[in-house]
């Protein structure tokens, strides 16, 4: 960037639509049914992509994390691409027996 530019921010450059109010547009705002079932969407999506990294962070291959805990590869991409219909059993034999890991759960 050069000294003459100034980086995009939402305050400098009014053209730039936050991820916020595309949100409330196309699903409504939070407490609708559409927005909170993208909403749940999302946190699953996030689950898988922890997942997902914390195997790769362990250089561990999707068939090396299923013969740890006695699943299917096909199972397990469709965990890393979309955790939304994981049995909370298997997130914790994932997350224990096959990374290692231990899960912390926060609400908020």
């Amino acid at each position: 960037m050069t000294k003459d530019k100034k980086p995009i921010s939402m305050t400098n450059n009014p053209n730039i639509t936050s991820l916020e109010d595309i949100l409330d547009l196309k699903y409504g705002p939070f407490g609708t049914e559409a927005r909170e079932n993208w909403e749940q969407r999302y946190e699953a999506f996030k689950i898988g992509v922890l997942i997902e990294e914390a195997r790769k962070s362990k250089n561990m291959t999707q068939a090396e994390l299923v013969a740890k805990i006695g699943t299917n590869k096909s199972y397990i991409s469709r965990i890393e691409n979309d955790a939304s219909d994981i049995r909370l059993s298997t997130l914790f034999r994932i997350i224990h027996e096959g990374l290692g890991a231990h899960l912390k759960l926060k609400l908020a």
